[in-house]
């Protein structure tokens, strides 16, 4: 069995296919630096995953923070990556529920980072809240 946050990743991973600009270019948790050939890129990864008890009740509020980066290269990185930042968060808040794993699914925030390279290149970070419930004793159930 997978934990209900591996789930998320997977059902986020599955939602962004067909994102603008990015084709099949879709990576989990990718450390690898991105060849010319392999950008506009999206990566997604957790940033941090945080768990409350607010009941008596043997379930867990999860707040897992996850990153889309949009990775392009080009003149003016911020504007070329638009159209894929406007393409992925469409699909991410189309169903707030991720299938039924989340709770919520709440935008947080974008960073833009302009990176010099083989030719100008920017990461455009795209930060999410998803809220999701776990039982305290298996952290693959609700």
């Amino acid at each position: 069995m997978t934990t209900r946050r591996e789930t998320i990743l997977a059902a986020i991973t599955s939602t962004l296919a067909g994102t603008t600009g990015v084709s099949t270019r879709i990576y989990r948790s990718r450390v690898e630096p991105l060849t010319r050939g392999e950008s506009p890129a999206l990566v997604i990864e957790p940033i941090s995953d945080s768990a409350e008890q607010l009941t008596s009740l043997p379930r867990l509020d999860w707040s897992l923070t996850v990153r889309i980066a949009v990775i392009v290269r080009g003149n003016v990185p911020d504007q070329l990556a638009d159209p894929t930042v406007e393409s992925l968060h469409a699909k991410l808040m189309a169903d707030l529920t991720l299938g039924g794993y989340a709770i919520d699914v709440q935008p947080q925030g974008v960073n833009f980072e302009m990176v010099e390279a083989d030719q100008p290149a920017g990461v455009i970070a795209c930060d999410y809240l998803v809220r999701y419930r776990t039982s305290v004793t298996n952290l693959a159930t609700a």
